[in-house]
């Protein structure tokens, strides 16, 4: 492999801990920017490869989180659990199939969630009560399934759709629901590691620099998050959002030409 590519996909993966220490979404730079420089790869072996850079970089994030946010740690169990078992089964289904038509689907999502993120001035600048400790379970499992199965499947905005879940469903503030976001995201991510690794889909001479730029990334991004406070994540949670939307609205673009 050429060392240019190398150095390319370590800075992406160095600007995707970062940003996916904050608020998630990391993937949204470093898959794309794989799948340029790595054309000739498929998409499985990409994804696969990313996943050990993506762990890496949330686990140095979610470790500084635990030490300044308490965390409910049955909702997390229960949770990163599930998101596991979600996620490899995406994994699974993701080296079977292609995964193109879910992405109108996410292009109409994120509009809403844009929208709804820049006039709601408030959102996930506090947290709410909205649920019994009962009701987390049940809206926590929903998640857990349906994000850790997307995140196997498809991965890119991942962590931010955590966040969203976290925010909206079960009412944290945009702190809370980034550092539960990490743990659950490191579920995901053990469980698409775990098939991928059964598979044979990871190319270790990429994954191993990646990690190690990601990680370096996902502590910095993640100082910076906890001492700022939820108006700095709040910001980059737009931009983030808005990068994903333009990004899959591509994606749609190049999809419906190719019909």
């Amino acid at each position: 492999m050429e060392i240019y590519a190398i150095i390319i996909l370590c800075l992406a993966a160095f600007a995707a801990g970062f940003v996916d220490a904050v608020v998630g979404g990391g993937g949204l730079i470093q898959t794309p920017v794989a799948m340029i420089v790595l054309p000739k790869e498929s998409v499985a072996t990409l994804i696969g490869t990313l996943k050990i850079p993506a762990f890496s970089g949330t686990s140095m994030a979610a470790r500084q989180y635990v030490r300044r946010v308490a965390l409910k740690l049955r909702l997390l169990i229960l949770m990163g659990t599930l998101a596991f078992l979600a996620s490899f089964c995406g994994s699974w289904l993701l080296t079977q199939v292609r995964n193109d038509f879910m992405k109108p689907v996410l292009l109409i999502v994120l509009i809403g969630i844009a929208i709804y993120t820049f006039v709601k001035k408030d959102f996930g600048q506090q947290s709410q009560k909205l649920r019994t400790d009962n009701e987390l379970l049940i809206y926590g499992i929903l998640l857990s399934v349906v994000i850790g199965f997307y995140d196997g499947f498809i991965g890119p905005g991942t962590g931010s759709f955590l966040v969203i879940g976290f925010i909206l469903v079960l009412g944290f503030d945009f702190l809370q629901a980034s550092a539960h976001a990490k743990m659950v995201n490191l579920a995901t991510n053990l469980g698409s590691i775990l098939l991928f690794l059964l598979k044979g889909k990871i190319i270790w001479t990429l994954a191993l620099p990646m990690a190690l730029a990601n990680a370096t990334g996902g502590w910095i991004g993640a100082k910076t998050a906890i001492s700022k406070g939820n108006q700095f994540i709040r910001k980059v949670f737009l931009f983030v959002v808005i990068g994903t939307l333009l990004r899959f609205a591509w994606d749609v673009v190049c999809l419906f030409n190719h019909i």
